[in-house]
């Protein structure tokens, strides 16, 4: 009797097809970057470096901002991963926070924070979504077998002007028309 049944090989391809799927639809290795740069510069102003007998004590007056920094880092990351539509704001924001960390987090968690960080928010700034391949068609895509799922109904996000001709397209709600006679109701 083996271990490895045929069962559960399949479902580990599966789950490895959705996750690379998943992986290939948002700025992963961006968020991986920022994620992990957030862990040194947070943790070394913390630390105690043993060297034999010797004790040495890194920890600076700005061990709470160092800790913050580190934290929005590891949020940025987060965010990157499901979120994806946030990936400039949280590449120009990790790059800022990664120059801020030099003066405040031992050099940016003994550069490898800050460089990590940089590197992250680059790759996140400069990611595109790119086009669903050919052989994947959009009834496979929105059943959640393959990837994650999607709308499939397109039309509904596409702003339509109005029907009748002669009415503007005041969407204010202070048009009489609208019934609202320049009064905005709460309710």
């Amino acid at each position: 009797m083996s271990a490895e049944t045929p069962a559960a090989t399949g479902q580990f391809t599966v789950r490895r097809q959705q996750f690379r799927a998943w992986r290939g639809e948002r700025p992963f290795w961006a968020g991986l970057f920022v994620l992990l740069s957030g862990l040194p510069i947070a943790y070394f102003p913390y630390a105690n470096l043993q060297i034999g007998h010797l004790t040495l004590a890194m920890a600076t007056t700005a061990g709470a901002g160092s800790l913050i920094i580190g934290v929005l880092l590891v949020v940025l990351g987060v965010s990157l991963w499901f979120q994806k539509h946030v990936r400039v704001f949280a590449g120009v924001a990790a790059i800022l926070l990664a120059l801020v960390s030099i003066p405040v987090s031992n050099l940016g968690g003994f550069l490898i924070g800050f460089l990590l960080a940089l590197v992250g928010g680059a790759m996140a700034v400069a990611w595109a979504p790119g086009a669903r391949p050919a052989g994947q068609s959009a009834a496979m895509a929105s059943t959640g077998t393959g990837g994650t799922p999607e709308a499939t109904d397109h039309e509904t996000t596409v702003l339509r002007p109005v029907d009748a001709v002669d009415e503007p397209n005041d969407l204010s709600g202070t048009n009489p028309a609208n019934g609202a006679n320049g009064r905005h109701s709460a309710g």
